[in-house]
């Protein structure tokens, strides 16, 4: 008799923040909360604090795990954002979101460790650094406060520089291997500052450092991602790697979002972070559920009532 289907699939580590574990059965939500007035989606765009705290409670609602609020935008469009600006745009609701929701996890995005002590009053439990560890403190920092970090990876192109001319070399899989590599050297570096393994979340990070061609070969490679041993992250939601892939601009490619959110968590990846939050958690709890890590909400179909013997069937030539 084969295997069971199952017994092939990837088995992701767990994340464990604020007391909530993550993994195959339950995989993560990340709602994305952009405090910035020219995020690259226009539908989230929360520069006003009010507006930022309904979507706030929306997400919550829609069944998002984690909040990822950010101040600056990730690109290299847009005005320049310090330190201090961005603080002053992120603390605000971070705060709130503490005090309104005490047991959310909530993640902060930003490369600088100077904002996350600015923050440290809202009881971070993430540190989502897009940017490959280009503060040398952060990691530090974050094991300090009690807060996990995210690892990236972009290339080893700084903060906020889009990718031009890109090339790994000449065989498909070496984005890969150097994805793989990448991580693993940055999440030995984020242990030694003393971030355990449970807070440690590995992000290929498609799109950064990275063509179109190149984020497709690593999506579809991310069982190669999880088998390093730690929890892993896709942040996938509206990318352009998507929009080119289908040739859609931002708003068109919730579809195209979903279908690559579904490949990954079938692959074992079990943190995603995502601008539509009820449609990603549908799709998750499906997928876990086709895996067999979930058991269904409900299962009545066929099933015998009470009191009602069970009938096995055959095949009627078997």
């Amino acid at each position: 008799m084969p295997n069971h289907p199952h017994d092939r699939l990837a088995s992701p580590a767990p994340l464990v923040l604020r007391g909530r574990r993550f993994d195959a059965r339950h995989p993560a939500v990340m709602a994305i909360v952009n405090r910035t007035p020219d995020s690259f989606y226009a539908g989230n765009r929360h520069s006003d604090l009010d507006d930022a705290l309904t979507a706030l409670e929306t997400a919550v609602s829609e069944g998002a795990d984690i909040i990822d609020v950010g101040g600056v935008r990730a690109g290299g469009e847009g005005a320049w954002v310090s330190a201090e600006e961005e603080t002053e745009r992120v603390l605000p609701f971070l705060l709130e979101a503490r005090r309104r929701y005490p047991d959310v996890v909530l993640s902060l995005d930003t490369w600088r460790s100077d904002v996350v002590l600015a923050c440290a009053d809202a009881e971070i439990d993430l540190v989502n650094d897009t940017w490959a560890g280009h503060d040398d403190d952060l990691a530090s920092v974050a094991a300090r406060i009690g807060a996990g970090i995210v690892c990236s990876h972009t290339g080893g192109l700084p903060p906020r520089t889009d990718p031009v001319a890109i090339t790994y070399g000449d065989d498909d899989l070496d984005v890969v291997n150097d994805v793989v590599r990448g991580l693993a050297v940055e999440a030995d570096r984020v242990r030694v500052a003393g971030v355990p393994d449970e807070r440690i979340l590995l992000d290929p990070t498609l799109d950064f450092g990275k063509t179109t061609r190149h984020s497709l070969t690593v999506l579809r490679h991310s069982d190669d991602v999880v088998a390093l041993g730690l929890p892993v992250m896709q942040a996938i939601s509206r990318k352009d790697f998507v929009g080119e892939s289908l040739d859609l601009p931002a708003d068109e490619r919730l579809e195209g979002s979903l279908g690559a959110t579904a490949v990954a968590a079938w692959l074992g990846v079990t943190v995603f972070r995502a601008h539509d939050v009820r449609a990603t958690r549908r799709v998750l709890d499906m997928v876990a559920s086709i895996r067999g890590d979930r058991p269904p909400a409900r299962a009545v179909r066929g099933e015998a009532p009470d009191g009602v013997e069970a009938t096995r069937l055959r095949h009627p030539r078997g």
